[in-house]
């Protein structure tokens, strides 16, 4: 397998194309007045933030930052493939496998970098039809696929046993991975985990009807987003690619829902680093591909296996949904460790990155 090094420089003329297009934005209607939103992302809310990506967001810091990283592109099964390979300075530390989810990046991963680093070799992938691993090449890139070929891509760099480690879909590329190939991993960590209420079970706590009702509340509410995206994703995809306001839009609203925030999503994620990982959606054209996700994974919902190796558990209270451990522990009978924190949302990475590395390097460490 070869890797090929590769830095992030996006043309000048691009940024100065997403500032005129910007600029230009023909704005809807104002606000209904007392809605807040409940009819979704505010006009008060995102013009003030577009305003800021137009003339005070420096996309060049970001990538700065992100290229201070070592980052290599390489191709598997006719994909390209893009990644960070930031080595631990301990040879013999273990080597682990952060993915990513929806509508996130590799940017989510930036703040757990350098405390991970010092006790993992860590391999951060865009995954296939994201970012800069580009549009998806061929159908078919559903969970079972994307995990074989990040082990594969492992495999490539010389990693026989690993963690594996992921929120949002990384979560469940993160276990099909330990499930498909239990030599190789050591265990599987995630941030992100549903269960769901079961017939004929009534001996739940009102605790643990509780945190059901969150995923009765992301379906009925908070859901519609992925039923566009699982139908019809490419109709969907020229509009944000032509439009920087509804990629920004589609994206920060998912942020707001999603986080633990007291109003807006700054109160749980820095705004430019919000604004980094909509950038990317933007600057790689991968509104489309990376919605087509949820329709190539549509035909294999429910058909997915649980890992079978050692599995952790963190639960932050503002996720999307709140996973209940009695009914977590039948869907996956390998679930060693569980913690539940009292702060942090779907992006933990981003919102609660101590938290986060904390508890990966307590699970893996009792390994």
């Amino acid at each position: 397998m070869e890797f090929t090094p590769f830095r992030i420089d996006i043309p000048q003329a691009e940024i100065d194309d997403l500032r005129a297009r910007l600029a230009n934005t023909r704005w809807p209607e104002d606000d209904l007045p007392g809605v807040g939103w409940s009819y979704g992302v505010p006009l008060s809310y995102l013009r003030p933030l577009a305003e800021h990506w137009r003339d005070g967001f420096d996309w060049r810091a970001q990538e700065e930052r992100l290229n201070s990283h070592p980052q290599f592109t390489t191709e598997i099964s006719g994909q390209r493939f893009h990644f960070l390979h930031v080595r631990s300075r301990k040879p013999d530390a273990t080597p682990l496998l952060l993915v990513h989810g929806w509508p996130g990046s590799i940017v989510e991963f930036l703040d757990v970098i350098e405390p991970l680093s010092e006790d993992f070799h860590l391999v951060i992938p865009s995954i296939p039809g994201f970012g800069f691993s580009g549009p998806a090449r061929k159908p078919g890139w559903n969970v079972l696929r994307i995990a074989w070929a990040f082990a594969k891509l492992m495999e490539g760099l010389g990693y026989d046993r690993y963690g594996a480690q992921g929120g949002d879909w990384g979560s469940s590329i993160a276990q099909e991975i330990g499930r498909v190939f239990p030599e190789h991993v050591v265990g599987v960590h995630v941030n992100m985990l549903m269960t769901f209420r079961p017939s004929g079970v009534n001996d739940l706590s009102p605790e643990e009807l509780r945190s059901l009702e969150t995923l009765d509340h992301y379906q009925k509410d908070l859901s519609g987003y992925m039923h566009v995206q699982r139908t019809r994703p490419r109709t969907l995809g020229y509009g944000l690619t032509d439009s920087p306001v509804g990629q920004l839009a589609w994206i920060a609203e998912k942020f707001y829902d999603w986080t633990d925030n007291e109003g807006a999503p700054e109160d749980a994620v820095d705004r430019d680093r919000m604004l980094a990982n909509v950038s990317i959606y933007w600057f790689t054209g991968t509104a489309g591909s990376s919605a087509a996700l949820y329709k190539e994974q549509a035909a294999y919902w429910g058909q997915q296996k649980p890992t079978t190796v050692p599995t952790g558990v963190a639960v932050f209270p503002h996720d999307v949904s709140l996973p209940v451990r009695s009914l977590a522990e039948k869907m996956i009978p390998t679930i060693v460790h569980w913690t539940e924190f009292d702060r942090g949302g779907h992006f933990a990475a981003m919102e609660e990155p101590d938290l986060l590395v904390q508890d990966i390097r307590k699970f893996f460490g009792s390994l």
